[in-house]
C-alpha cells in the first residue's frame, strides 16, 4: 500500500478559497403595522406647534324663554420637537476591503446604512407604544445583582415581570441606570452619569424567562449592590444613552394619563382615553365590548384597529375561534398561525385586530389611526447629508460616521382611543 500524501483539501489548505454565503433574513422581527397607518407629516417648523383643540360644545339651550349663552372650551394643545437618532461609525479601511462581495457577505457602503435605518424604525416603533420617559424595564427588588461588569464578568440585572417586555431590550444596544422613579410611573428619575458618557453600558446578552439582562460597563451603582449584595430596586431601571424623559410621546403616556397635564392640557373628561381595568384577570370577548362601547359613546368614532402582544393575541384567537378569516383575498389584514386575519365586529363594521410586539403585554389598544400623528421637522426622518455625504469623516480617526434621526413629536388625540390594561399575562 502506498504511503504517498495525495493533494487534498486538508492538506493544501493554501490553495483553496471558502465561499461565503449571506442570510437572507434577519433573525428577528422588525414589523409594525401601527406605523404604517399613522399620519406623518413634514411642516413642522418654529418653537413650538400649538394644535386647537374643542373641548365642549357652544351655545345655551332651554325651553319657553329664550336661553342663555356659552362660548364653546376651544384650547390649544402644545407640541415641541424631541431629537431621535440612529448612529453608526465604520472603519475606513473596512470600507476598502468590503467595496465588493469578493471581500466580505455584505458592501459595506450599503449594510451599515441598512442596519441604521433599521435601528431607527425599530426604536420608533418602541416609542409609539412607550409613555415618553424611554424606561426599558424596572428592578425586581428581589435578585441580588452580580458581575463585575466587563465582557467576561458582566452585571447581571433582573427586571421585574409587571411590565417586562423583552422587545425593548437588545443585544448591543447601549443603555444607562436611572434611579429615584416615581412608584406609580416613570417620573422623578435621574440617569447614573447624566449626559456624560462614562457610564453607558452596554447589553451583552438578555434572558427572557428569567428576566435577566447582562451589562458590560463602569456603574459604580451597579457596583456597589454587587458589594452589598442588594437587588436593582423596583424605582430603578434601565434607559437608551442619554434619553431619559427626551423621548416623543407614546401610546401607554397618553392613555394612561389620568391626571395633570397631556400636550399642556388638563387631564378631563373630554381630554382623557377610555380606560377599563382589566383586574388582573384573562381578556373575554365582554371586556373588549365594553371598550370599544365606550370610546364611540364619549367620542363619537368607533376605533378601527385593536392592537396587542403576542399573549393576549393568542387568547384573543381562542376568544374569536369562530371569526377567523382563512385565505380571504384581497385582504389587507395579515395574520398569523396560518391564517389571514381575524376580526372584531363593531357598531361601524369589521374592526382588524393585530399583533405588535412593542406593546405592553398587560395591555390592548384600541385605536382610530386617524387621530394619531406623527409631525417631523421638514425633512422628516433623513440621512444627515449637510455635507453632501452621508459618510462624515471623524476628527483625528480614520473612521467615518454615518447619522440618520429626526426631529419630531407623536400627538395622540386621547379621547378617540381606549386602553384595556392591567391583563393578566
Amino acid at each position: 500500500m502506498s504511503t504517498a500524501t495525495p493533494y487534498s483539501i486538508a492538506e493544501q489548505t493554501g490553495l483553496f478559497l471558502t465561499l461565503f454565503k449571506n442570510r437572507s433574513a434577519n433573525m428577528y422581527n422588525s414589523a409594525n403595522v401601527l406605523e404604517g397607518r399613522i399620519k406623518k407629516s413634514n411642516d413642522f417648523v418654529g418653537k413650538q406647534m400649538n394644535i386647537e383643540t374643542q373641548l365642549s360644545f357652544a351655545g345655551g339651550y332651554g325651553a319657553k324663554l329664550l336661553p342663555q349663552g356659552n362660548p364653546s372650551l376651544v384650547e390649544q394643545a402644545v407640541i415641541t420637537a424631541k431629537k431621535h437618532y440612529s448612529r453608526v461609525f465604520v472603519d475606513r479601511e473596512g470600507l476598502k476591503a468590503a467595496s465588493s462581495s469578493k471581500g466580505a457577505f455584505q458592501t459595506y457602503l450599503g449594510f451599515p446604512i441598512k442596519k441604521t435605518v433599521e435601528d431607527y424604525m425599530r426604536n420608533m416603533s418602541r416609542i409609539l407604544y412607550g409613555d415618553g420617559s424611554g424606561v426599558l424595564g424596572r428592578g425586581d427588588g428581589a435578585t441580588n445583582v452580580t458581575g463585575a461588569g466587563t465582557s467576561g464578568s458582566p452585571y447581571i440585572v433582573t427586571l421585574r415581570a409587571s411590565d417586562f417586555n423583552v422587545a425593548n431590550l437588545e443585544e448591543k444596544s447601549i443603555v444607562q441606570l436611572v434611579t429615584g422613579l416615581n412608584a406609580g410611573n416613570n417620573l422623578g428619575g435621574a440617569a447614573e452619569g447624566g449626559d456624560a458618557i462614562t457610564n453607558l453600558l452596554t447589553i451583552s446578552a438578555v434572558v427572557k424567562a428569567t428576566r435577566k439582562v447582562s451589562l458590560v460597563g463602569t456603574s459604580p451603582a451597579l457596583a456597589a449592590l454587587v458589594a452589598g449584595p442588594s437587588p436593582l430596586a423596583t424605582t430603578s431601571g434601565l434607559v437608551p444613552q442619554r434619553s431619559y424623559l427626551f423621548e416623543a410621546q407614546g401610546l401607554s403616556g397618553a392613555l394612561m394619563a389620568t391626571s395633570g397635564t397631556l400636550y399642556g392640557l388638563t387631564v378631563q373628561r373630554r381630554w382623557q382615553a377610555t380606560q377599563v381595568d382589566g383586574l388582573a384577570t384573562g381578556i373575554v370577548v365582554d371586556m373588549m365590548n365594553d371598550v370599544m362601547l365606550q370610546v364611540e359613546q364619549n367620542f363619537g368614532e368607533s376605533p378601527n384597529m385593536i392592537i396587542c402582544n403576542y399573549n393576549q393575541y393568542r387568547k384573543i384567537l381562542a376568544q374569536l375561534e369562530d371569526q377567523k378569516r382563512y385565505n380571504l383575498p384581497n385582504k389587507n389584514i395579515k395574520g398569523h398561525m396560518g391564517f389571514s386575519g381575524v376580526e372584531y365586529m363593531g357598531t361601524s363594521g369589521s374592526v382588524g385586530i393585530f399583533v405588535d410586539r412593542f406593546c405592553p403585554e398587560d395591555k390592548i389598544f384600541f385605536l382610530n389611526d386617524k387621530f394619531i400623528h406623527r409631525y417631523h421637522r421638514p425633512g422628516g426622518a433623513e440621512w444627515f447629508q449637510d455635507d453632501k455625504t452621508v459618510f462624515l469623516r471623524t476628527v483625528d480617526e480614520d473612521i467615518l460616521e454615518a447619522r440618520y434621526g429626526a426631529y419630531m413629536e407623536n400627538f395622540i388625540t386621547p379621547s378617540a382611543h381606549g386602553v384595556l390594561h392591567n391583563l393578566a399575562k
